[in-house]
């Protein structure tokens, strides 16, 4: 990242006007009903800021369920035969127009797997309902997997995001 941003929860004090994504649905939504779902605890939205404390990207995350059926017997092998397994679901993530090419949706995947590995109760995974499939790579480039009958559907298993951090080479 060229830039340093710093991530934390959306609050009525930020300024959400003028954060375009390019993706309308992705912007009204920051703009509209973020601040209804984070009062109904339907879901969180942390947001990323820039230097000067402009919007410069966001992510959704909320409680979900991952059934067992979705999953690999690779993976299942070593799992319990719980019909469904807890997960953290990032229902959004969008990174403003003026912000790309500087790897802050990757920075807001990360956030997300600490947040999710630091979460009581446990979470197994997170989920991503991706929107084309531009989404759905950059997601795979992030070591999620499809689930078997939802193509568009991914997860990330916490333990593998947490290797895959913990094998990076530090700064």
């Amino acid at each position: 990242m060229t830039q340093s941003f710093s991530i934390e929860a959306l609050t009525s004090a930020h300024n959400r006007k003028s954060f375009s994504s390019g993706v309308e649905p992705l912007d009204r939504y920051l703009r509209d009903l973020a601040t209804q779902d984070i009062k109904r605890r339907v879901s969180n939205c942390f947001i990323a800021l820039d230097h000067a404390g402009a919007i410069a990207g966001y992510y959704t995350f909320a409680a979900a369920s991952l059934p067992l059926s979705e999953l690999s017997a690779d993976i299942t092998k070593r799992l319990p035969r719980y019909a469904l397994l807890p997960a953290g679901l990032i229902g959004r993530l969008a990174v403003d127009r003026r912000f790309r090419r500087r790897r802050l949706g990757s920075a807001l995947i990360m956030d997300a797997v600490a947040r999710a590995a630091r979460a009581e109760p446990a979470i197994f995974a997170l989920i991503v309902d991706a929107k084309d499939e531009a989404a759905i790579a950059f997601y795979q480039h992030h070591e999620f997997r499809r689930f078997a009958s939802k193509p568009a559907s991914l997860f990330l298993p916490i333990a593998t995001a947490l290797q895959a951090l913990q094998a990076k080479p530090g700064p």
